[in-house]
């Protein structure tokens, strides 16, 4: 593919990254959205006359040369919405950003994700918990992302580095430049362990509405968000909900009830937006996490079909009996072709019984 036309299409003038994937699917790759009669953009759903009024296709291809020339220059990697090594979990959201800027030499795939955010006014109390569930990760070999602002941010990425944990900042600039600038000496070690990531190309200053949208990059490459301390305003709370949004597990540490840092968390908390987190061997419990030699070979699980179930629970069983992963309530309710409203009767029933196990993002495995 031409990594020219994969740039242009991020400099299309009322293009965003939904549209640009709606072009992709309708003309198979970025070179041929460029070489189609505009015209034949009418035909992509959610295109109007006046987007296509206001197409900017020699100049998108312009700025896209120039691009080009600045990451080769500062090598910088490009990765396109089809690369494999695009973000799989990110992938999977709606919004996802359809190119991504990276330097460093992190696993942007890597098994375990955790998102880490939270306020910038970080309390000794903050960076004590951030201290410690990091050291308490280590052991899961996870990677861990946020957004290198000032506070919790960047106390997750040096408690990482300390750590030897993989660690990526999602930037809400281009990478020709860092904000905030105090910031740089932990960003260069980053680079050696983890790296940088926007979606923004050179150029970029860091404008306010920019960090939303990092936002959404920092909640959806993760598995799970977790809220170290925050008020009730600002980004981290932002981050939560786009987590919620996308169906991730998001995860808050409470505190007490009169300090303004804890605010946000027991918001989250108190309203069902967040699992109240205590240490790391929470998250790990809740998210099934296992810290076992994974290259030890061991037989499989046998089953035996309990005696005491009513037909559809049966059938309920012998589905994720089948299936080596938990399946989603969605997942199971088309498989057996029954609402998911006594799906959820039943499966309640037979969590009580002890015959499987809730997950978190309501999925369910056999106990």
């Amino acid at each position: 593919m031409s990594l020219k036309h994969q740039l242009a299409l991020t400099f299309i003038k009322g293009i965003g990254p939904t549209l640009s994937r709606s072009l992709l699917a309708y003309f198979g790759d970025a070179e041929s959205v460029f070489k189609v009669p505009p015209a034949r953009f009418k035909m992509v759903p959610g295109i109007n006359t006046k987007t296509i009024e206001q197409l900017n296709l020699n100049e998108a291809l312009g700025l896209a040369e120039r691009e080009m020339a600045y990451v080769e220059k500062n090598n910088i990697d490009v990765i396109f919405y089809t690369d494999s090594r695009y973000p799989k979990k990110l992938k999977l959201c709606n919004d996802a950003p359809v190119l991504l800027y990276s330097k460093g030499n992190a696993d942007l795939n890597n098994q375990r994700i955790v998102s880490i955010v939270g306020t910038r006014n970080a309390t000794d109390y903050g960076k004590q918990l951030c201290k410690q569930l990091l050291e308490d990760l280590q052991q899961y070999q996870v990677l861990v992302i946020s957004g290198l602002a000032l506070g919790i941010d960047v106390a997750a990425h040096k408690e990482s580095l300390r750590l030897n944990i993989p660690t990526v900042g999602v930037l809400g600039h281009g990478l020709d430049r860092l904000y905030p600038n105090q910031n740089r000496a932990v960003a260069d070690k980053m680079l050696l362990n983890g790296g940088l990531l926007s979606e923004y190309p050179s150029g970029t200053k860091p404008d306010r509405e920019n960090f939303p949208q990092r936002n959404r990059i920092v909640a959806g490459m993760a598995d799970v968000t977790v809220v170290i301390e925050a008020g009730v305003k600002g980004g981290a709370l932002i981050t939560a909900e786009i987590a919620n949004s996308y169906n991730r597990d998001v995860f808050a540490f409470p505190g007490r009830i009169t300090d303004e840092y804890s605010e946000g968390c027991n918001f989250l908390i108190r309203n069902n937006k967040a699992g109240l987190l205590t240490c790391a061997a929470d998250l790990a419990f809740l998210l099934g996490w296992d810290t076992g030699n994974s290259n030890l070979k061991t037989l499989p699980k046998q089953f035996t079909l309990p005696i005491d179930l009513n037909e559809q629970e049966r059938k309920i069983w012998e589905t994720l009996q089948q299936n080596s992963a938990p399946m989603a309530i969605d997942e199971l309710g088309i498989k057996l072709n029954m609402p998911v409203s006594q799906l959820a009767m039943n499966l309640l029933n037979m969590e009580m019984q002890g015959y499987l196990q809730a997950r978190p993002g309501k999925m369910y495995a056999i106990s």
